[in-house]
């Protein structure tokens, strides 16, 4: 078994112990098939009754593009929790291929929520893009744990996902600059920095995050970097425009009818994904809201950011006052 660790600048040492406690910030012992690993948490605010779990995308990358909820919930007053997923920068980094798995990440979601003190009473998960699969898989599994469910960014099927992104996304793409990709990615040259290149100018800032590429955010720069490919490329796929590894035939549109606990569906115009399928979504549930951001992307978070904290602090209060 062997442990590969990029250490974050701003890592703390706490001499091996799993508990350990500095600035709100906890490592916790996961336990998986093939051992005991770590992973990173951090708890911000102290409420009793709102205590929000946060799943960052990827899968591989980081809880620091989510820092935009600093500006939003300790004014609200809802206490939350970052946590890099098992993989991630600021968690252990196994390398064991056959860890990245969805029921894997399932059954570390839990144990994170155990460790945590989490339960009914308290209890909401958030996941965006990637952490949406992985809060909808965990509330189908256990659901009974959770007081209210957050889907951001994330379609109920890849399948869909991928037909959105041929259908819809790429006709509307400068035709030549989409040519030149797909030879790329023919070629399987992905490492490319004119891909790259490409892939900013004429999909990045039209549907990923809607603003000139020297102008993302620091959180937003920090968390493309440190993606772990390892995890990301088996699981998604190499290419960004459509998903083709292990999460290539999941699709849950069957099985939303299953989740009865209140569901917020967050959905933006120029998303990734198809903003009406996550309409749809909040209606397939048993106690559904979708919440649209009409100037957002697939990280609405930063590029309709009043209109996506908004809406999201206002599910948490309704559902933590019995309004919803």
């Amino acid at each position: 078994m062997s442990i590969v660790r990029q250490v974050p600048p701003d890592y703390l040492d706490y001499s091996g112990r799993d508990d350990a406690l500095a600035g709100g910030v906890r490592l916790i012992p996961i336990r998986t098939p093939r051992g005991v690993f770590r992973v990173w948490t951090k708890r911000v605010g102290n409420r009793r009754s709102m205590k929000v779990l946060l799943l960052h995308g990827g899968p591989g990358s980081t809880h620091e593009y989510l820092e935009a909820f600093d500006s939003y919930f300790p004014a609200a007053g809802i206490e939350y929790y970052y946590y890099d997923q098992l993989g991630s920068f600021y968690s252990d980094q196994p390398e064991e291929p056959d860890l990245w798995e969805v029921p894997r990440f399932v059954d570390e979601v839990e144990q994170v929520r155990r460790a945590l003190g989490l339960d009914r009473e308290s209890f909401y998960l958030y996941g965006q893009s990637w952490g949406g699969i992985l809060a909808l898989e965990y509330a189908l599994e256990y659901q009974q744990h959770l007081k209210g469910l957050i889907i951001s960014n994330m379609m109920a099927s890849i399948p869909q996902y991928n037909a959105y992104a041929q259908e819809v996304l790429m006709p509307g793409m400068d035709q030549e600059a989409l040519a030149e990709i797909k030879g790329y990615e023919a070629s399987g040259d992905y490492e490319n920095p004119r891909y790259t290149e490409l892939l900013m100018e004429h999909h990045y800032v039209h549907h990923v995050l809607r603003m000139p590429a020297d102008e993302w955010p620091d959180p937003v720069k920090r968390g493309f970097a440190h993606i772990n490919p390892a995890i990301y490329v088996p699981m998604q796929g190499p290419s960004e425009l459509g998903a083709s590894g292990k999460l290539a035939e999941w699709d849950r549109t069957r099985d939303l009818g299953r989740i009865e606990v209140p569901t917020l569906v967050i959905g933006a115009r120029y998303d990734t994904m198809d903003p009406a399928h996550m309409e749809w979504m909040a209606s397939a549930v048993r106690r559904g809201r979708y919440l649209h951001c009409p100037n957002g992307s697939h990280l609405a978070m930063y590029d309709d950011q009043e209109a996506y904290f908004r809406g999201l602090v206002e599910f948490v209060h309704d559902v933590d006052s019995g309004r919803f």
